[in-house]
């Protein structure tokens, strides 16, 4: 039988078996961070594949992110049948799915199917964030939430950062749109291009179910005890006590607007960076690393978090900081080109590498009953990073990718007060 503990008890008895639960949701942040970032190679290796504009290609984004909107949720109700160790299992077999249906995909080159899987991998993720997030806030000191999600972030960021280099290689060599240009009077042999271009995406996704498979039953046969959220008691503000809605925790719906925003900002900045790259004259197979260079800012920030936090800075104070990076990066960004431009988009991992953790205990913190179906509202607001890349992808088309980026700023304004007041805010 399954072992259950309730979250105001210490998930384990002994350092070693902490550190072991820490390794197995390491590993679960891993695949996060290595399958969510893959899309920033996609988008620009889609827009050339299916033959795309700006808007359409960032509906890779949207099929993705869109799928953290309608599944969390559901997501939560199979938690409660599951339980958080075979949900994630479950999470994992669903990301398989939608990788291996990239294969079709690539061999009949229709871009549907691409989106389709994308969603799946989506909707698998879904499932694995509404059980990772709140178990790694429990799994010690409320205080310290944001340092043990920092930990994982660097788990996602180094796979973040492998993730778009190994695909990169394989999918963004010798596959400029500038190559195809040659063929532009024959296509039938620009056809025959464009498939052989299309073809390079199946070994490397083929692998990648045969991987999530291994890990899923990895995961099965791991010792991860459950949790029971339900049962919390580790509380700074006033608990679920005479409320009989969530929406009565004022500090937790600003919470998820702003991890909306949040996400949304992230995705532009992974996954826009390749094509403003290229927007600047900067080939495909150079720029298809600039991503990497982003989620490298956000390791650089998540190390400063496990340091200072809570010992040098509180979390309020750490999104304080963070927001106002963003800000002044984006602006900076705006008012150069070129280079020294890209440096600021990438800069801007820096900024956001612990608005993430640090809005997750804060928004969660005093929930009680209420912390499922609060943390399934905070992983719906992961669904920010399909829209707002749409926006920019449109802003993108009618004006230019780096005039776009001013769209960025009233989301880090609105990150800002949430850190200096909105997670303060309590209902009467």
């Amino acid at each position: 039988m399954t072992q259950s503990i309730h979250s105001s008890e210490p998930i384990a008895t002994d350092e070693k078996n902490n550190l072991k639960y820490l390794f197995i949701i390491g590993v679960l942040f891993f695949v996060f961070g290595f399958v969510t970032w893959l899309g920033s190679v996609l988008i620009p290796y889609l827009k050339i594949t299916c033959q795309l504009n700006n808007i359409s290609s960032y509906l890779v984004a949207f099929s993705f992110y869109i799928s953290y909107l309608l599944l969390a949720l559901p997501s939560a109700a199979l938690l409660k049948k599951t339980g958080f160790k075979n949900g994630m299992v479950v999470g994992l077999v669903l990301i398989s799915v939608g990788t291996l249906l990239f294969i079709p995909a690539a061999k009949s080159r229709i871009f549907l199917l691409f989106l389709v899987g994308q969603f799946i991998q989506g909707s698998g993720l879904a499932i694995l964030q509404t059980a990772a997030n709140p178990y790694v806030v429990m799994l010690g000191p409320r205080k310290s939430a944001a340092k043990r999600i920092s930990i994982m972030g660097i788990c996602n960021g180094i796979a973040g950062i492998i993730a778009p280099i190994i695909l990169g290689a394989i999918l963004l060599n010798d596959s400029d749109q500038t190559n195809l240009n040659q063929y532009a009077a024959d296509l039938a042999k620009k056809s025959m291009v464009l498939q052989q271009i299309a073809n390079k995406v199946i070994a490397p996704y083929a692998f990648m179910t045969i991987l999530l498979l291994l890990i899923a039953i990895f995961i099965y046969r791991s010792g991860l005890p459950e949790i029971d959220p339900e049962k919390e008691e580790d509380t700074s503000i006033k608990n679920d006590q005479n409320k009989t809605s969530v929406f009565q925790f004022p500090h937790l719906m600003i919470g998820v607007l702003s991890l909306f925003l949040y996400v949304g900002v992230e995705v532009i900045a992974g996954d826009s960076i390749i094509l403003y790259g290229a927007s600047q004259g900067i080939a495909l197979s150079t720029a298809k690393f600039f991503t990497s260079f982003t989620l490298s800012g956000m390791l650089i920030g998540y190390l400063i978090g496990i340091i200072a936090i809570p010992r040098f800075l509180s979390q309020e104070k750490a999104l304080q900081i963070s927001a106002i990076l963003g800000i002044v990066f984006c602006l900076l960004a705006l008012a150069t080109n070129g280079k020294i431009s890209l440096t600021f988009i990438a800069l801007l991992g820096l900024a956001n590498a612990l608005i993430y953790p640090s809005i997750w205990p804060l928004a969660l913190n005093g929930l009680g009953s209420f912390t499922k179906i609060g943390s399934s509202l905070l992983i719906m607001a992961i669904g920010g990073g399909a829209i707002l890349p749409l926006i920019y992808g449109r802003i993108a088309d009618h004006f230019s990718p780096h005039q776009a980026y001013w769209m960025v700023i009233p989301c880090y304004l609105v990150i800002l007060f949430y850190a200096v007041r909105g997670h303060k805010l309590v209902s009467k």
